[in-house]
């Protein structure tokens, strides 16, 4: 009897919230259109299809063609349309309440779409927690893809990966597959035919196994270098799809659901919290996350049992390593709870889908495929947030002293109909958000430049290329492996913070520069607050600092002051200087002519650096948000900026972005003793543009 075996292809396509159009349609054209032809030009083989809400989205917009393929492919049974959460959120990340409903949008967008509900969810980064299945069965699913990484770390062996297996939680059942890591690195970067010997290696007389090989499909023409392989002359996906008919007799594909339909899982299994192996490794602090990928690569090398014991880091961490995605996080959840307090109606959907689309996961972690150093997509996850929390606000103000950030310390929040502002006192009293209601802009997101494993990676490129060898690493197999760069040199922009990156941080130094003080870092305490005003105070040898923060205007038009009184309370006379340092984000990255500095008669672009002496009046925005923003300091003193660059690692390469501008304000003081003095910054702001408003427009005359 011939040996039999199936295999099984899921394409998982996604784009996030907040991306370029332009990107969209890039990728549209490499990979998804052409994997849609590919498919009709072989009926024989079946997939299944994942694509996200914003994907699907953009898809029905703007290639409503591409839809109507896919759905007579569908109603042909030669695809399998899967679902999952609709804006792809990280589902452990969220409330039970937003995970349900993100998950039931998606399978009734899905439903309406293609005329069947989804029987399989994609679950975003394969991030698992046990409480996932019973999200996933509850809101109507069989099945899910995980990594072999899963089942390895639920004590599968490697060869007893051929299969699917059931899990349960809260009593709901579900079922998962393993994508097999020979068919994930295989495809499509080894040739057809070592493809096809791997299947036949693995097959059995009852063929009763199937092989899932589950990951992305931008790596079928989008990721560097897939394009030609897979539909120039490599024409490596219609090579392989022609292979799999000439060997019909043994090897035939399945859709993860007709599998389930004729076949019983393997067994149970209960899968501990995880993700992809390199995730597991992305979420480590640098120096565990460079010792676990060493221990790892020597014990596969190896063949060491001792692999399905080495799991790296819990997705959750990111929230412990960053304070940009906790933050974020946690603002999430706040404008969550505000949402489910509305009441029923067309304003609370419209806040509901701003609060999904600002779940969509890309921000809440970093990594090689996306990432909260991602400028463009923080930027629009943020404005989704503040535009959920201004629908649920309505004309009231948003304000209060709690843990907002749950880190068992109260911050402040101050608000006006126009803006919103959070003072982390515990932390330097520093404006940890700034978001402004109308424009949707958050001013204060700016990331810290932070040490990150890669860099290291990095370092040790440029000093081969310098040595004229090549770089270390594997290509053709893994994009994981690759070793780019966008341009040279760039490890010499390696410059880490000591600080967060907040607005409204006061550095006080003597004449010989000697910080005195820790007031950038230090507890600050809350002395006083109202809705739109907080008094914070922190004492230091010889010195006590008040700090008031205060806001004021409308919707349209406001301020936000900050006035530093400090007291010298030493036994001698003081000289030196006081700095303000605001950290802002007006979106300015890659030359963006829209955001700028401006003065006199001269403007410069928002990611350069420059100053201007005391007395000179200036201003910034960005045009095509419609924001304005005039600076006003007593006393008049110099103000001084630079560009805020990290260097990050993408699947392009490693690159210089711009995460925002540092402008400090400095004045040189003398105090005699018991002396007092006050310092002060007012940023005054207007708007041209309500999002809110523009919404509602677009609405009506849609409807209309």
């Amino acid at each position: 009897m011939t040996a039999r075996i199936s295999l099984s292809l899921v394409f998982h396509n996604h784009q996030p919230v907040g991306n370029f159009g332009w990107v969209f349609e890039e990728v549209f054209k490499q990979a998804y259109e052409p994997m849609i032809g590919a498919l009709e030009r072989h009926p024989h083989v079946r997939v299944g299809l994942h694509y996200t809400g914003p994907l699907l989205q953009w898809m029905s917009a703007n290639a409503p063609g591409a839809i109507t393929r896919l759905r007579a492919l569908s109603e042909r049974g030669q695809i399998e349309i899967l679902g999952g959460g609709l804006y792809e959120p990280i589902l452990v990340a969220l409330p039970q309440r937003d995970r349900h409903a993100q998950l039931t949008r998606m399978r009734a967008y899905l439903e309406e779409m293609f005329g069947t509900a989804p029987s399989g969810a994609w679950l975003a980064e394969r991030v698992w927690e046990p409480s996932v299945a019973f999200d996933l069965a509850a809101a109507g699913y069989r099945y899910t893809v995980l990594d072999d990484n899963h089942l390895r770390a639920a004590s599968v062996a490697d060869d007893d990966m051929w299969g699917p297996y059931t899990t349960d939680d809260q009593g709901r059942m579900l079922t998962i597959f393993g994508t097999e890591k020979g068919l994930r690195y295989r495809i499509p970067f080894r040739p057809v035919d070592e493809l096809i010997g791997y299947l036949r290696a693995a097959a059995t007389e009852d063929g009763k196994r199937v092989g899932m090989m589950g990951d992305d499909g931008e790596k079928f023409g989008a990721w560097p270098g897939t394009n030609e392989l897979c539909w120039g002359k490599g024409r490596w996906i219609d090579d392989c799809f022609e292979a799999i008919a000439a060997n019909s007799d043994w090897l035939t594909t399945v859709t993860p659901s007709e599998w389930m339909s004729r076949e019983p899982p393997l067994g149970r299994v209960y899968v501990p919290a995880s993700s992809y192996v390199e995730m597991t490794e992305w979420a480590l602090p640098p120096d565990d996350a460079n010792t676990f990928h060493q221990l790892l690569e020597t014990a596969t090398t190896e063949a060491s049992p001792a692999v399905r014991f080495l799991r790296g880091g819990m997705w959750r961490n990111f929230q412990a390593r960053y304070r940009e995605v906790n933050g974020l996080h946690k603002q999430m959840l706040r404008v969550s709870e505000r949402v489910d307090a509305m009441a029923a109606g067309e304003l609370r959907e419209r806040a509901l889908d701003h609060l999904h689309r600002g779940q969509s996961n890309d921000c809440y972690w970093h990594g090689l495929f996306g990432g909260i150093y991602i400028v463009h997509m923080r930027m629009a996850t943020l404005a989704d947030l503040i535009a959920a929390e201004d629908l649920a606000a309505g004309d009231g103000v948003i304000a209060g002293v709690g843990d907002y950030d749950l880190d068992g310390r109260d911050e402040v929040l101050l608000g006006t109909p126009g803006q919103m502002v959070l003072v982390d006192v515990a932390e330097g009293a520093g404006i940890g958000s700034w978001d402004l209601r109308a424009s949707r802009v958050a001013l204060a997101s700016v990331l810290r430049r932070r040490p990150e494993a890669y860099h290291g990676a990095l370092r040790e490129m440029e000093a081969a290329r310098e040595r004229g060898e090549r770089a270390a690493g594997k290509t053709g197999t893994s994009i994981h492996d690759e070793m780019l760069s966008k341009e040279s040199g760039l490890s010499k922009a390696l410059v880490y913070d000591e600080h967060e990156r907040r607005s409204g941080l006061v550095r006080l130094t003597d004449a010989n520069g000697l910080e005195l003080g820790d007031f950038v870092n230090g507890e600050w305490r809350l002395q006083s607050n109202t809705a739109s005003a907080a008094v914070l105070s922190r004492g230091a040898p010889g010195f006590f600092v008040r700090k008031t923060v205060s806001l004021g205007g409308t919707r349209m038009d406001g301020w936000l002051s900050i006035a530093i009184e400090v007291q010298n309370r030493g036994l001698g006379s003081f000289e030196g200087p006081l700095e303000l340092e605001w950290n802002l984000n007006l979106m300015g990255g890659g030359g963006n002519p829209e955001a700028y500095y401006r003065w006199d008669e001269s403007e410069v672009r928002f990611d350069t650096d420059g100053s201007v002496p005391a007395g000179i009046r200036l201003t910034l925005g960005n045009r095509y948000e419609g924001l304005g923003v005039s600076l006003e300091l007593d006393p008049a003193t110099e103000q001084v900026w630079s560009s805020v660059e990290t260097v990050s690692n993408s699947e392009a390469g490693f690159e210089r972005v711009h995460q925002g501008s540092c402008l400090i304000q400095r004045w040189h003081m003398r105090l005699a003793p018991t002396e007092q003095r006050t310092f002060s910054t007012t940023m005054r702001f207007t708007q041209s543009r309500d999002r809110a408003a523009e919404a509602k427009a677009a609405a009506t005359d849609e409807a209309s």
